[in-house]
């Protein structure tokens, strides 16, 4: 299980230094100067070369790229100099040492905040988003996929096809629209629920910040339609194949009731599968939530990527897209190993 791990660990580490590669070469190819974007177009040619030597975009490409590494790796070299890069020393030879340190995402060329500190702060609101969105995904899904399973080939049954089919073809800033429309616009005299909103909410009268859950209702519901719709298909195919098997037919012969055959028995072997799916989308509506986030205005990541590029801020683009890579990659690493662990044939494969 240990060589197995590592295994999946390195894999992993390979694909993050293949997305940072990647994205380092696609934003370094973009058109536009930075630099002038930062002092507008009638910043002086003085001024725009003290820009671009503070934002090290003075060096050729390559070494570019190398600083790029060197500042994401969690172990680097680095001028005793550079304040930035704080951590612990390992060695110290001369005016260079060698840091223990975070990854350094560089600082935003429009609040000069450094990436890593606006990550932080929006990263909790996509979290709590994503985790709501697959809990309502998980629970709604799994007990329509069993009815669907127990009513097989009736109305309902071919009702809930039809759903799960229409859930998995919407586009998400389709249905964030559609659902803000309806229950936020046409509806809201009986919802109560808002349009626009995020996490927290500022009282008009004492001027309080407080937690506002409400908010949380539709762009959760919205994010979770498509996982939703994938768990009842899951769930209904696994039940059919589970609820066939002889040891079932051996249960209800036992006198065991419908309820214990079904959820005991059936259920238990059944969601092997759907807990595999569920942990793969987690990842996934955690990277896919910028446009849900965007029209419900809900201050997490998406929002934080929409905002800077419209203001083509680099190193916040680039630190936001390689984080959410990070979550991928180590949440299907540890997709991989749980079920390598509850599967042995898995590691033998």
């Amino acid at each position: 299980m240990i060589r197995y791990l590592i295994k999946r660990l390195a894999y992993g580490l390979l694909v993050i230094w293949g997305v940072a590669t990647v994205i380092f070469l696609l934003f370094n190819i973009l058109p536009g100067d930075p630099a002038r974007m930062l002092l507008g177009q009638r910043a002086d040619i003085s001024s725009v070369e003290a820009i671009k030597k503070d934002l090290g975009l003075d060096k050729p490409p390559l070494l570019q790229y190398f600083h790029y590494l060197n500042d994401l790796s969690p172990v680097s070299i680095h001028n005793t100099m550079d304040v930035d890069r704080k951590g612990i020393t390992l060695a110290a030879v001369s005016d260079w040492r060698l840091v223990l340190k975070k990854p350094y995402l560089r600082r935003s060329y429009q609040s000069k905040r450094q990436v890593s500190a606006i990550i932080g702060e929006a990263f909790p609101k996509t979290l709590l988003l994503a985790t709501a969105a697959i809990v309502i995904a998980m629970l709604i899904g799994i007990a329509l996929g069993v009815l669907a399973a127990l009513y097989h080939n009736r109305p309902l049954d071919r009702f809930l096809l039809v759903f799960s089919s229409l859930g998995m073809s919407v586009p998400s800033f389709f249905a964030a629209i559609l659902f803000a429309w309806i229950f936020a616009y046409l509806l809201a005299e009986y919802t109560g629920l808002p349009m626009f909103g995020s996490l927290y909410s500022v009282d008009d009268v004492t001027g309080v910040q407080y937690i506002n859950l409400r908010n949380l209702i539709l762009p959760a519901v919205t994010l979770g339609i498509r996982p939703l719709a994938i768990v009842v298909s899951l769930t209904r195919s696994s039940m059919l194949e589970v609820l066939s098997q002889d040891y079932i037919r051996t249960a209800y012969a036992k006198g065991l009731s419908r309820f214990d055959v079904v959820v005991r028995h059936g259920l238990r072997n059944a969601l092997n599968p759907v807990i595999t799916a569920i942990t793969g989308w987690f990842a996934s509506l955690m990277a896919g939530a910028v446009f849900v986030e965007y029209v419900f205005d809900w201050k997490g990541i998406g929002v934080v990527i929409v905002d800077a590029l419209e203001k083509y801020d680099l190193p916040v683009i680039m630190g936001a897209v390689l984080f959410i890579s990070v979550v991928l990659v180590l949440v299907n690493v540890l997709t991989d190993v749980l079920y390598a662990w509850l599967d042995p044939r898995v590691r033998l494969a």
